[in-house]
Formats: C-alpha cells, sequence, structure tokens
C-alpha cells in the first residue's frame, strides 16, 4: 500500500472540516483519557492551523466563522470533560447542536374498518 493512499486528504477545507466533526461526535461520550486529550488537542491544532489558513485562502468568510465555532465547540467539550460533567450534544453542520429533542410515544391500533390503522382510541 502506497502512502499517499494511506492517508485521508481533503480537495478543500470543508471537506476537511466535516473529517473532523464527524471523528469528534464519534469519541464526544468516550471516557476521558491522556491518549483522547492528545488527539483532541491535535484535532483543534489542524483546524487552528492548516484548515484555517485554507479556508483563509479559498476567501469564504462564512468557513472561517465555522472554523472558530468549530474550535470553541471543542474548547468547551475538553473543559466540561475534564470537570467530570456530562457533554450533552454534538456537532452537527459545525456548530453544537443538543440531545434534548422530544420524543412522543406512538400506539398504533389495526381496526377492521376502512381504515387500516388509527393513532389512538378516543
Amino acid at each position: 500500500m502506497k502512502n499517499k493512499n494511506r492517508y485521508f486528504q481533503p480537495k478543500n477545507s470543508k471537506e476537511a472540516m466535516r473529517q473532523i466533526e464527524t471523528l469528534f461526535n464519534k469519541y464526544v461520550d468516550a471516557p476521558l483519557t491522556q491518549e483522547l486529550v492528545a488527539y483532541h488537542q491535535n484535532l483543534i491544532n489542524r483546524l487552528n492551523d492548516d484548515i484555517l489558513k485554507a479556508a483563509e485562502a479559498e476567501g469564504i468568510p462564512s468557513r472561517i466563522e465555522s472554523i472558530h465555532n468549530m474550535v470553541d465547540v471543542m474548547r468547551s467539550w475538553l473543559q466540561i470533560r475534564m470537570s467530570n460533567q456530562p457533554f450533552n450534544g454534538h456537532m452537527e453542520h459545525f456548530k453544537y447542536v443538543t440531545n434534548t429533542k422530544t420524543k412522543f410515544k406512538r400506539n398504533t391500533i389495526k381496526l377492521k374498518s376502512g381504515q387500516n390503522r388509527r393513532a389512538s382510541r378516543h
């Protein structure tokens, strides 16, 4: 296997940001270890250095703002997890999103009438 095909090589800054977002969402609920903190700091440094320079070279101001937002969310994650608090959320579209969505129970009842299903009996 050649070294050129071994690593992920993004074509632009948005692709790199999406990759970091998916990696962050994979370990957001994992227990903290020294290796995870070092890996997390490495991702933050990549965002601040390489990807920010690429976004500035592309000249898209909204992408630069998204990078700063991602860095803020990732730094807050580290502070919250270091204080042994749960991080109730994930990153979606380069922004912090909470996991507090309301779920409604649904009970479908089969009836013998013309309609196949009915939500509930009133």
